[in-house]
């Protein structure tokens, strides 16, 4: 199923969101999402596409610490796929508390009940029994239209006319040949820094094995240190596989950075691949990368006979904390 949710990627940009109870709504000056996993990942990329808005990510329980003014002008935007998670309820409720502006984005489940019950704006996407880090088109086409991103939306919509998800499935199965046997460490920019958390996402759930992620240029202070091997430490760098994401709309000076350290890591010995964001948009080369990152994860999880899709850790541990 999966194999066949990653061909079919480019459908979810067809999906009309629609926004219940939109009287609720009004102008906000700022937007949290609140959500966890798979849920939120939408959320970076949007910020990516568009840094202008002025949106805050918030994967805990509660409300993040803001002054009271202005957790009122924001709406807080409840993101939940299956609608039972834990930490976005007791969202909810904060939120509810403090009388703030609330919105749902779910399948269904405890959360949509909620929002149904008390006549909030919300909006049900598509249940198609995909994983939540699986329906990131419909999550970012959802979150668009509930921030009244009309502009936006008629972009995201002419992306299924250049957008083909099986002709980047090659490119992610020589991916994972590659990347067998070993860890990724996925590098990007910060502007691009929730695209590399996509990649470690994608990996840690699909290809099921573990893959850590940091940004330029903030690793160059610290990080990249732990990588100057000696032949005391060597033993505990071998299985790293680093992966650049690199993109040339980053500043030059970033640009610079990034080769220079690839550089540096390839004269002490690691594995090094580069993959290039390449498309005719930001918005275009943001989808690329990810399914590409999800073919790759898809094929990762073939090769180690593992399941690429469920999460059962996931729900053994929902069910252990109860």
């Amino acid at each position: 199923m999966i194999n066949e949710a990653i061909k079919s990627f480019s459908k979810q940009f067809i999906y009309k969101p629609k926004v219940e109870n939109q009287e609720k709504l009004k102008k906000f000056s700022g937007f949290i999402v609140v959500g966890m996993g798979g849920s939120n990942l939408a959320t970076g990329l949007v910020k990516i596409w568009k840094p202008q808005l002025n949106i805050t990510i918030h994967q805990n329980y509660g409300l993040p610490v803001e002054p009271k003014e202005d957790l009122r002008d924001s709406l807080i935007i409840l993101s939940s796929y299956s609608g039972s998670t834990e930490e976005v309820i007791d969202a909810f409720q904060s939120a509810g508390e403090e009388g703030l502006a609330r919105a749902v984005i779910s399948t269904g489940g405890e959360l949509l009940d909620l929002a149904k019950k008390e006549e909030i704006a919300y909006i049900q996407i598509p249940d198609t029994g995909i994983e939540p880090r699986l329906a990131i088109g419909f999550s970012f086409k959802a979150l668009l239209k509930i921030m009244g991103e009309e502009k936006s939306l008629d972009e995201v919509n002419q992306l299924p006319e250049s957008f083909n998800p099986a002709s980047y499935k090659e490119a992610g199965r020589s991916l994972a040949e590659k990347l067998e046997g070993s860890i990724p460490v996925v590098y990007s920019s910060a502007r691009n820094g929730a695209l590399a958390y996509v990649w470690k996402v994608s990996f840690n759930e699909g290809g099921k094995i573990p893959c850590f992620y940091n940004v330029l240029p903030e690793l160059n202070h610290n990080e990249m240190t732990s990588f100057d091997v000696t032949k005391s430490t060597s033993a505990l760098s071998e299985k790293f596989h680093f992966i650049f994401l690199r993109d040339d709309n980053d500043t030059p000076r970033i640009l610079k950075r990034m080769e220079v350290l690839e550089r540096l890591y390839r004269d002490r010995g690691f594995r090094i691949k580069t993959i290039e964001l390449e498309g005719e948009s930001v918005l275009h080369k943001i989808f690329s990368s990810v399914i590409l990152v999800n073919w790759a994860a898809y094929y990762t999880a073939l090769q180690y006979n593992v399941e690429p899709e469920q999460v059962p850790m996931v729900e053994e541990f929902k069910k252990l904390i109860k």
